[in-house]
């Protein structure tokens, strides 16, 4: 998720995800060189949605953008990850190392100082050796142990007005994994306030993630608020650094992910971005 939006980008950088995960998401401010700009970003983790990916290990991200002056725009943004396998931690030939993103879209001001970003976007892994589920979904408990593809492609829509920002992102497959969750949403208000001082932007964010209720998710809990409270900095050439704390309420246990307990749990994420 984290792109196109110049502030919205700053925003995602603090993240550690992509834009549009890059739309949420991770970019640092560069001169405008033109229509293609890249940027990669050295993490402490990897956390979209409050989730850490990377299993609270450091993570390399890095992904580029064409924006045509029409308003389309066209992106990749990549990670490496740990998810998928730490769910799989019975069978160790299972193997999913990078989270593709691949989206495109259409951005425009409808009107003076709004601005309207619409798009889909792709999560791509490549995995291997994910087994095939050998018992019934109706106990199944967690997210892709069950041998779901966790491949998902999602519709959004955006508006930013001053300092804010409102996200809604809707699930036009199964979400990452979780079986029978086609049309789960996630809405996600960021702030981002430039302070004037020394290149400081101070960054806010909450998000809520909802799953459509089946036998499935009711039994696993995967519907989840989580926030975010940061500050960036820039460094100037098209680098900034960035520091915030992110926090999630999301079952640990559903979601098979080490970094959180039933109840959910928080961390400080650090993150540096070079643009170009």
């Amino acid at each position: 998720m984290k792109k196109i939006l110049a502030i919205s980008a700053i925003a995602a950088a603090s993240m550690c995800t992509f834009n549009a995960m890059a739309a949420d998401e991770p970019a640092a401010a560069a001169p405008d060189t033109g229509p293609i700009t890249a940027n990669v970003t050295l993490a402490s983790q990897y956390r979209y949605r409050g989730i850490s990916q990377s299993n609270s290990l450091p993570a390399i991200q890095g992904g580029f953008d064409y924006a045509h002056e029409s308003g389309f725009y066209i992106g990749n943004w990549n990670s490496s990850i740990s998810w998928i396998s730490d769910g799989y931690t019975g069978n160790p030939a299972v193997s999913a190392p990078i989270e593709m993103d691949l989206y495109a879209g259409y951005k425009t001001e409808v009107s003076e100082g709004l601005m309207l970003d619409i798009g889909l976007l792709e999560y791509y892994y490549p995995t291997k050796n994910i087994p095939t589920a050998s018992y019934s979904l109706s106990t199944y408990s967690g997210r892709q142990a069950v041998g779901q593809s966790p491949n998902t492609l999602e519709a959004y829509v955006s508006g930013t007005y001053g300092i804010a920002m409102l996200k809604y992102s809707y699930a036009l497959t199964d979400l990452f994994g979780i079986a029978q969750s086609k049309g789960a949403q996630y809405v996600d208000l960021s702030l981002n306030y430039d302070t004037g001082w020394s290149g400081v932007t101070l960054n806010g964010h909450v998000g809520y993630q909802y799953v459509p209720s089946s036998s499935i998710a009711n039994d696993a809990s995967f519907t989840y608020t989580d926030w975010k409270l940061g500050v960036t900095k820039d460094l100037g050439h098209g680098m900034n650094i960035a520091g915030a704390y992110i926090g999630t309420n999301a079952n640990g246990y559903a979601y098979y992910n080490p970094s959180l307990s039933a109840t959910g749990g928080g961390t400080f994420v650090v993150s540096l971005t070079k643009a170009f």
